[in-house]
C-alpha cells in the first residue's frame, strides 16, 4: 500500500482516532520525541504565541561587492564559486517560522502530517552548489580578532567592530569591498579573503547577532586550493540544522543559518507559500536556488504564522514533491557536484566546528524516490559547544564525529523492495507530532466547557429524586457538589443580575424585574467544602419537605441574565457563569448517576404522579441554553 492510499484510507476508517488525535496532538509514544515540553509546539497548543521569527541573513549586500576577474578565479577554487551567485531574495518569516514549529532537533527533520522530510545534503548540492564530501569544516577558535585580521586580512578593525572572536560585517565591507585591478597579488588574496568571509558571514553561517561573523574561518582560506577541498556544503547543512533546533526551542525569537536554502527548499517540494514565477522552469540554471531569483506574483499579504501553520497541518500528500529536481536536465549539473550526489544518501555525522549534527536520510527515504521504512531508534548524543577559550582544536572534542563522517561511503541507505508503508505511517503517527495548531480555539474549547458543565449542573439539579435510595441521592449530589463548586469558584466578589420576583404559586412569575448587587458572598451562606456535609444538609431537607421531591425545584426559579434564580427555603441562590472543573471527573459522575437514574426509572415507573403534579420529573434538556447552573450551592439549614 502507497502511504497516499493509507493516509486517505486512515482519514477515512480512523474518524475517532482523529477525533483522539484533535484532543491529543501526541506524541502517543514519546520515545522518539522525548523533549517535546520544551518544544515551540508545546507552547503554541498552550496558546503562547511567539509570532514570527527574526531571520538573520544578509544576502541583499552581497551584490555591492567589486570583485576583479583574479578575486573570482580563487572564489571559484576555494569552493564557493556558486554561492557567490545566491541571489538575494525576500524570506518569508512566517513561512521559516511556520517550519521551524515543524522541526525536530531529536531527529534533525520536520515531522510533517504525510511523515518525516529534511534538507539534505543532496538538497544543498542541488540549491547552493556547494561541495558535500571533502575534508570536514573545523579548526582552532578565537576569542579576539586583532592576530587573526592581520595575518590573513592584512589588517585590523578598531575596537568598535570587534567583539570577542567575531569581527562586524559592515567593516569587512568598508575595507575590502573595491579591489584594484593592479593590486598586487598580496592584496588581492587578502581583500578574496574578507570577502569569503563576509560571504559565508551573510549567508551558510548567518548567526543571531545579525552582522557578525567569526574569524575562526579565515585559517582555512589561507590556501585557496586547499579551501576547495573542504566540505563546505556539509558544513553548511550542519549549521541549519543546529539553527534550526535552537529555534524549535519555545524560548527563542530568532533564527540565523542559510535561511535562503530552507526557503527555497520549501519551494521545491511544499506547494505551501510557493509563489508563482514570471519565467520557464524549463531553462534551469545551476544552482537551483536561481530558479527563485527576482520578483514573484501571488498572494503574500495577511499570510501570518497562523496560516502558514494551519496549511501544514493540513498537509496533504498531493502537496509535497518528494523529488523535485528528477525531471530537471542534469546536464546543467557540474560533474564535481554530480559525482558527489550519491553522499546525499549518507548516514553519517555533519561538522562545522563545534555544530556536528547527524544527517539522518533513512527517515526520509521519499525524498531518494524510495520506499519509506520504520527507520532504526535515534541515539542521544551530545550536542558540544566551542566554548569561550581561545586556542582550542576542535579536532579533539569531536573525534567520534570526525570518525563518524570518514566512515561517510559506508554508511549510503539502500532502497528496500515492495514495501507496505502503511506499517511505517501507523508507526509514524503514534511517535509524531500530529498537528501544532488546535482545531479549535483555548477561548472556544472553554467556552464549550463551561457550556457542557451548565447542562451538567442543570440536569443534575432538575433531577428527580422520587424512588432513589440515599446512594443514589448521594451520586446526584455529588455531581452537583463539583460543577458548582467549579463555577462558583469562578464568580467575583461582586455580581449583578436581573432577579424576578416570583410569587408563592408554584409556576408562576411575575413579569417585572428589579436590579440587585450582591457586595458580599460571605453574607450568604453557602456550603463547606465538604461534600459530605453539604449531602446531609440536603437529605435533611428533602427527607422534611416531601411535598418537593425535586434537589432544587426549577418551579420556583427566577430568570438571570440568561441562567436562574433558585429558591431553597426562602433563600437566594445566584447562578455561576464561568468554567473551572475536571471535566473528566465530572463526566465520569455523570455517567453513573445516568445509569442509577436509568434504574430508578424502571423501578418507579407507573408509580409517579402525573407531569402535573408535584413530583414531576423536570427534561433535562429543558432551556439548557438559558440555564446557568446555581451558583454558591446555598442550602438552607
Amino acid at each position: 500500500m502507497k502511504s497516499e492510499d493509507y493516509y486517505y484510507a486512515s482519514n477515512v476508517t480512523n474518524i475517532n482516532m482523529m477525533d483522539y488525535y484533535a484532543a491529543n496532538p501526541g506524541p502517543v509514544d514519546d520515545s522518539v520525541l522525548y523533549d517535546q515540553e520544551k518544544h515551540v509546539s508545546a507552547a503554541v497548543w498552550e496558546g503562547q504565541e511567539r509570532g514570527a521569527l527574526r531571520c538573520h541573513e544578509h544576502t541583499s549586500k552581497l551584490d555591492r561587492w567589486l570583485l576583479t576577474d583574479k578575486q573570482i578565479e580563487l572564489v571559484k577554487k576555494a569552493g564557493f564559486g556558486y554561492l557567490r551567485l545566491i541571489p538575494a531574495i525576500s524570506l518569508d518569516n512566517p513561512l521559516i517560522s511556520a517550519l521551524v514549529e515543524r522541526w525536530r532537533k531529536e531527529t534533525n527533520t520536520f515531522h510533517m502530517t504525510v511523515g518525516e522530510m529534511t534538507v539534505s545534503l543532496e538538497d544543498v548540492a542541488y540549491l547552493l552548489g556547494l561541495p558535500i564530501d571533502g575534508e570536514p569544516v573545523i579548526g582552532v577558535t578565537y576569542t579576539t580578532c586583532d592576530s587573526i585580521c592581520v595575518k590573513y586580512l592584512g589588517k585590523s578593525p578598531d575596537s568598535g567592530y570587534t567583539s570577542g572572536g567575531m569581527v562586524k560585517l559592515s567593516w569587512l565591507k568598508e575595507t575590502f569591498s573595491e579591489c584594484s585591478e593592479n593590486a598586487s597579488i598580496e592584496e588581492i588574496e587578502c581583500n578574496t579573503r574578507a570577502y569569503l568571509l563576509y560571504l559565508i558571514g551573510s549567508t551558510i553561517f548567518s548567526t543571531t547577532t545579525g552582522n557578525k561573523v567569526p574569524v575562526m574561518y579565515l585559517p582555512l582560506f589561507e590556501n585557496f586550493n586547499e579551501a576547495g577541498k573542504y566540505a563546505w556544503g556539509a558544513a553548511a547543512l550542519s549549521f541549519l540544522y543546529r539553527a534550526l533546533g535552537n529555534a524549535a526551542l519555545r524560548s527563542q525569537s530568532t533564527i540565523s543559518g542559510c535561511l535562503t536554502l530552507l526557503q527555497c527548499w520549501s519551494y521545491y517540494h511544499l506547494n505551501v507559500g510557493r509563489p508563482k514565477l514570471h519565467h520557464d522552469p524549463i531553462h534551469e540554471c545551476f544552482p537551483f536556488v536561481l530558479r527563485w531569483k527576482g520578483k514573484h506574483s501571488g498572494p503574500t499579504s495577511n499570510r501570518d504564522v497562523a496560516f502558514y501553520r494551519k496549511a501544514l497541518d493540513c498537509l496533504k500528500p498531493t502537496d509535497v514533491d518528494w523529488c523535485p529536481y528528477a525531471n530537471i536536465s542534469h546536464t546543467v549539473i557540474p560533474e564535481n557536484i554530480l559525482n558527489q550526489l550519491i553522499l546525499g544518501r549518507s548516514k553519517t555525522m555533519l561538522i562545522c566546528f563545534d555544530k556536528a549534527e547527524r544527517h539522518l536520510p533513512d527517515r526520509c527515504l521519499r525524498q531518494f524516490g524510495m520506499h519509506q521504512t520504520i527507520p532504526e531508534e535515534v541515539h542521544m548524543w551530545e550536542r558540544k559547544t566551542r566554548g569561550v577559550d581561545g586556542g582550542v582544536n576542535l579536532s579533539g572534542k569531536l573525534e567520534a564525529e570526525l570518525n563518524e563522517w570518514a566512515n561517510r561511503r559506508f554508511h549510503v541507505v539502500e532502497a528496500e523492495e515492495d514495501l507496505d508503508e502503511g506499517e511505517y505511517m501507523n508507526w509514524y503517527f503514534r511517535i509524531t507530532r500530529r498537528v501544532v495548531g488546535r482545531p479549535v480555539s483555548i477561548a472556544a474549547e472553554f467556552e464549550r466547557l463551561n457550556a457542557a458543565l451548565r447542562d451538567i449542573a442543570h440536569i443534575a439539579d432538575t433531577l428527580s429524586t422520587h424512588g432513589m435510595d440515599e446512594q443514589q441521592i448521594q451520586s446526584v449530589t455529588r455531581i452537583r457538589y463539583k460543577a458548582h463548586e467549579c463555577l462558583r469558584d469562578q464568580i467575583g466578589s461582586s455580581i449583578t443580575v436581573n432577579v424576578e420576583n416570583s410569587e408563592n404559586d408554584v409556576g408562576k412569575r411575575i413579569r417585572g424585574k428589579e436590579r440587585v448587587r450582591r457586595r458580599s458572598v460571605s453574607k450568604r451562606r453557602r456550603k463547606d467544602d465538604d461534600p459530605d456535609e453539604y449531602y446531609a444538609l440536603t437529605s435533611c431537607t428533602n427527607n422534611n419537605n416531601n411535598a418537593q421531591s425535586h434537589l432544587y425545584s426549577p418551579a420556583v426559579a427566577d430568570d438571570v441574565d440568561g441562567g436562574q434564580l433558585y429558591h431553597v427555603e426562602n433563600e437566594v441562590v445566584l447562578p455561576p457563569q464561568h468554567l473551572c472543573l475536571d471535566v473528566n471527573d465530572v463526566a465520569k459522575d455523570c455517567e453513573e448517576a445516568a445509569a442509577e437514574e436509568a434504574d430508578v426509572d424502571q423501578l418507579s415507573h407507573g408509580s409517579e404522579e402525573s407531569p402535573g403534579g408535584p413530583h414531576a420529573a423536570h427534561s433535562s434538556l429543558e432551556n439548557t441554553e438559558d440555564v446557568t447552573c446555581q451558583t454558591d450551592n446555598t442550602v438552607a439549614a
